[in-house]
């Protein structure tokens, strides 16, 4: 019984954790917007490794509530099968360095998983229509993962250090 129990705490949610997960969410959701004119160059990643940083597994409800927001806003193709375990992966491997605090690591994840996104987005490509299509879709969007390798490496090294004093004072003001 207390192993079940333990499991429920782990998901259990603070009416403060549900405020963070919808400011985490809207910001996610802002920041993609504001930027969706650039190809490839996003917010996103920077976001959720930061707030996997601060927030830990807590990070997984706003990905999927994220998720779930994009789907409804621009409907739920494979794209949005891509979105259910792309982000998590990289909240995933974040949490893996969360004892890191070097910019320069996070900009190198940040930019190798922009390097690395369309070979993940071609996964379902590979149960839909072989590896021949999963390829050529991966293939087909080179150039665009490397402008997104560039921006998620420069987007991370400038706004990093900004972005994570302002989660310092945001959090160190939360009541305990």
């Amino acid at each position: 019984m207390a192993k079940k129990t333990q499991i429920h705490d782990t998901f259990k949610l603070s009416i403060l954790d549900i405020a963070l997960i919808g400011v985490m969410v809207a910001t996610i959701e802002v920041g993609k917007i504001a930027l969706s004119f650039l190809p490839n160059i996003e917010l996103v990643s920077l976001l959720i490794i930061l707030y996997t940083l601060f927030f830990g597994k807590k990070v997984l409800y706003a990905i999927f509530t994220f998720v779930l927001i994009e789907g409804c806003l621009y409907g739920f193709g494979v794209w949005w099968i891509m979105y259910l375990y792309i982000w998590p992966l990289l909240a995933l491997i974040t949490y893996q360095f969360r004892h890191q605090r070097s910019v320069f690591l996070f900009s190198i994840i940040s930019g190798t998983f922009g390097l690395f996104f369309g070979a993940l987005c071609s996964i379902p490509y590979f149960f839909i229509g072989g590896i021949s299509m999963a390829f050529s879709y991966w293939v087909s969007g080179l150039l665009f993962d490397v402008i997104h390798c560039i921006g998620n490496t420069v987007v991370c090294l400038t706004l990093f250090v900004p972005l994570r004093t302002v989660l310092k004072k945001v959090t160190y003001s939360l009541p305990q």
